[in-house]
C-alpha cells in the first residue's frame, strides 16, 4: 500500500526501504522522540520529505492531490481539534470539510457507540473531558469512512478497560470492512494483540518489522 525509498525528513526519519501493507493493522511503536508521528505525517502528505520517494498504491505521493488523499487516507492526531458547539456540530464538520453528505442522526449516534460516548447528540463539547473529547474525534474520523485510518496514540487519554473496548471494536470494523489501520502506540500489548504487523522506529530509522501470526 505504502512505500518508502530512501525517505528522508531533516533529521528526524531517515528510511532507506520500507513497505506498509494494505488492509492490515500496522503498529507503529518506539521511543518518545524518535520520529512515529513524522511517519504519519508524511503518509497523508501533511509534510512532504526532502529526499527520497514515498509512493500509495504505486502511484508517487508527490503526484497525488492532497486534499483528495487525505479523504482516502485520514490522520486522526493525538490532541485533536475540537470545534466549540455541540457533539452533533463536531461529527458533522467532518463531513463538510470532506465534502460528503450529510449522515443522519441515527448514523451519527452510532459513530458515538462505536467509540464509546456515550453523550446525546445536542450535548455541549464544553463540559467532555479530554479522554471524552479524544473518542468524540474519533467517532467524527469513523464516520468518515476511509480507506486508511492513521491513528496517532488513539487511546493515550483511555483508562484501561475503555481503550480495549474501542481498540477492539476499531480493529473488527476494519477488519469487516477491508480498511487499512497504522497506529502509532506507546504500548507493547496492544501492539502484540491486535497488530498484524509491528514496525519499531528509533531515531528516525526502522530498527525492526515484526509480521504477527
Amino acid at each position: 500500500m505504502f512505500r518508502f525509498q530512501n525517505v528522508t525528513y531533516k533529521d528526524i526519519i531517515n528510511i532507506k526501504s520500507l513497505t506498509i501493507p494494505s488492509k492490515k493493522i500496522v503498529c507503529i511503536t518506539g521511543e518518545s522522540g524518535g520520529g512515529k508521528t513524522t511517519l504519519l505525517k508524511l503518509l497523508n502528505k501533511m509534510i512532504s520529505p526532502d529526499s527520497g520517494e514515498i509512493f500509495y498504491l504505486d502511484e508517487p505521493l508527490e503526484e497525488l492531490d492532497a486534499i483528495s488523499l487525505r479523504r482516502k487516507v485520514i490522520m486522526l492526531p493525538q490532541n485533536p481539534a475540537i470545534y466549540n458547539g455541540t457533539v452533533k456540530d463536531n461529527l458533522l464538520i467532518g463531513l463538510k470539510f470532506s465534502e460528503k453528505a450529510m449522515e443522519s442522526d441515527d448514523k451519527l449516534f452510532i459513530s458515538l457507540q462505536s467509540a464509546r460516548l456515550n453523550k446525546k447528540l445536542d450535548d455541549s463539547v464544553d463540559n467532555l473531558s479530554g479522554g471524552e473529547k479524544q473518542r468524540l474525534a474519533l467517532a467524527r474520523v469513523l464516520l468518515l469512512n476511509p480507506d486508511v485510518f492513521l491513528l496517532d496514540e488513539p487511546s493515550a487519554s483511555l483508562d484501561e478497560e475503555t481503550e480495549k473496548i474501542i481498540i477492539e471494536n476499531l480493529v473488527a470494523q476494519c477488519k469487516q470492512n477491508a480498511k487499512s489501520i497504522i497506529m502509532v502506540t506507546h504500548s507493547n500489548k496492544i501492539a502484540t494483540t491486535y497488530s498484524d504487523l509491528i514496525i519499531r522506529i528509533d531515531k528516525g530509522k526502522v530498527v525492526n518489522e515484526e509480521a504477527m501470526i
